[in-house]
């Protein structure tokens, strides 16, 4: 019996909850307060461009600096530069150290929190304790939806709208005048 009086009170509860749920969803046409009417939402990203992330393989460029000692730790300095057509999310570089043997020794990681946005960049510092096997390192790039498979290394890194000199000059200018 009392479960039957719990069944019949949950399920008028459940109702009530339904039709109260309803009766919130509907709008009013007028107010007969005489209040204003509530504005109508919009969207923060109404009339902005949005392009979505990068899913999958992303592609970068990448100029490191020589690595650099700072007390017990090692400092590496990379500059990344998105060449991909759509921004990368939460750009990640790991930096594993290997001794003469080809063993490995746990290194240290840098990441962009956010967005690298098309042409953008930026730059990671990784910092790793310093292990006297230490001989050679190698980096892993890596995002938040996917990875780096090819990041390219390049001596320097154009920054965007930085003028550029013509590949090849004018006939005119590499001729000099005859000497009579």
């Amino acid at each position: 019996m009392i479960r039957a009086r719990i069944a019949v009170a949950a399920t008028i509860l459940g109702a009530s909850f339904a039709g109260a749920t309803v009766l919130a969803q509907q709008t009013p046409q007028a107010q007969p307060s005489g209040q204003p009417a509530a504005p109508q939402m919009k969207s923060i990203l109404a009339g902005k461009k949005f392009m979505p992330p990068v899913r999958g393989d992303a592609n970068v460029d990448f100029v490191k600096t020589p690595t650099k000692r700072e007390g017990s730790t090692l400092v590496t300095k990379i500059q990344v530069k998105n060449t991909s057509p759509a921004p990368i999310p939460r750009l990640k570089v790991v930096e594993t150290w290997y001794d003469k043997d080809g063993n490995m020794i746990p290194g240290g990681d840098a990441v962009i929190n956010g967005l690298l946005q098309p042409g953008e960049i930026a730059t990671l510092e990784v910092r790793t304790p310093v292990n006297p096997k230490m001989a050679q390192s190698m980096m892993q790039f890596s995002h938040a939806n996917g990875t780096v498979p090819k990041p390219h290394s390049v001596k320097t890194l154009d920054a965007p709208g930085a003028a550029k000199e013509p590949a090849t000059k004018a006939a005119s200018a590499t001729k000099t005048a005859k000497k009579k």
